[in-house]
């Protein structure tokens, strides 16, 4: 198949090219071109790269074409935001019957009301964010059912994986967490502890674009989560990242107000963001549908990224155990 790829150089792009290029798809990924590969990989040597800045495209109304006028058997879009530029990508490919897998996000549920969380579960996102996934799942599905495309969306909890500043224990990005967590020094954390995260691995993310790809007639008119097997507890996953390094951690849980005062404004908004959140998402559909099978539990997706960052001097760590 001949395969139009949005936004490849990412964390996803950077398993998933490789992944299609072997199963022998001819690959063409639509990049700015400025961002440097997440991963290096001999696949790209025979993928064709297109040049695009969709913003600008979008804004100038001629990045849909740009897509429908490369004669795609198949159009995968990671990086997708809004709901008027799903629309451009929908409207020019309308009557065409093109697989077309949209990237959204397990965000698109916001309030959860059981868990783990089904697709078929009521959706209460908020955000732009949040709200914009849910308005472009809607308009890929609707598109589906007039024959426009046969769409499906994935919708991917923390991607998580090397030279990725994965979500931490805290529900944020702050490197200091880690470093705190491996020395057994004490650490304030928001909440009860009891809160979740549902980290997942770029190559799981990727292995389950390749099923839905490869099992269209399956997938088509419909969304699915793309997680781990099962979500984290903040304590629970402060807990394991101390074992890493063959200690115990000193934690303190305190309220999401209290817990701002001692850290940054852009780590304690992240913080609430995630701990409001605290998603847990189940994989049946994926599984009974695609065939997904993740390969790694959310802390080993999570310890990947870790060593990588320490790897490469992001953050301070001692040996793991």
């Amino acid at each position: 198949m001949r395969i139009v790829l949005i936004g490849p150089t990412g964390h996803i792009g950077g398993y998933l090219v490789p992944r299609l290029v072997e199963a022998g798809h001819e690959v063409v990924a639509i990049s700015r071109g400025q961002q440097r590969l997440y991963r290096d990989d001999p696949a790209w040597a025979s993928v064709e790269r297109v040049t695009a800045d969709r913003v600008a495209e979008d804004a100038a109304g001629v990045f849909g074409k740009r897509i429908a006028d490369l004669e795609p058997d198949a159009v995968i879009d990671l990086v997708c935001f809004t709901a008027e530029s799903a629309e451009q990508l929908l409207g020019a490919l309308a009557g065409s019957g093109v697989p077309l897998l949209e990237c959204g996000s397990i965000w698109v549920h916001g309030v959860l009301h059981a868990v783990p969380a089904r697709e078929t579960d009521p959706r209460e996102p908020w955000g732009d964010y949040g709200l914009g996934k849910l308005a472009i799942e809607r308009l890929v599905l609707a598109a589906t059912e007039r024959g426009d495309v046969r769409g499906a969306v994935l919708h991917p909890g923390h991607i998580s994986g090397p030279g990725w500043p994965v979500i931490n224990p805290a529900g944020n990005l702050d490197p200091a967490v880690w470093e705190r967590l491996a020395a057994g020094e004490r650490t304030v954390l928001p909440g009860s502890g009891t809160e979740t995260l549902h980290h997942v691995h770029a190559d799981d993310v990727a292995q389950a674009f390749q099923l839905a790809l490869e099992r269209i007639d399956a997938a088509a008119g419909r969304a699915f989560h793309v997680v781990s097997e099962r979500a984290l507890t903040l304590r629970g996953y402060a807990e394991a990242v101390a074992g890493w390094f063959g200690g115990e951690p000193h934690l303190e849980f305190v309220p999401l107000d209290e817990f701002a005062r001692t850290t940054s404004p852009e780590h304690a908004e992240a913080s609430a963001e995630h701990l409001r959140h605290s998603p847990a998402a189940s994989i049946e559909a994926a599984r009974e549908a695609l065939g997904y099978a993740p390969r790694f539990t959310s802390l080993e997706a999570a310890r990947e990224a870790v060593e990588a960052l320490a790897a490469a001097g992001r953050v301070r760590l001692p040996a793991f155990a």
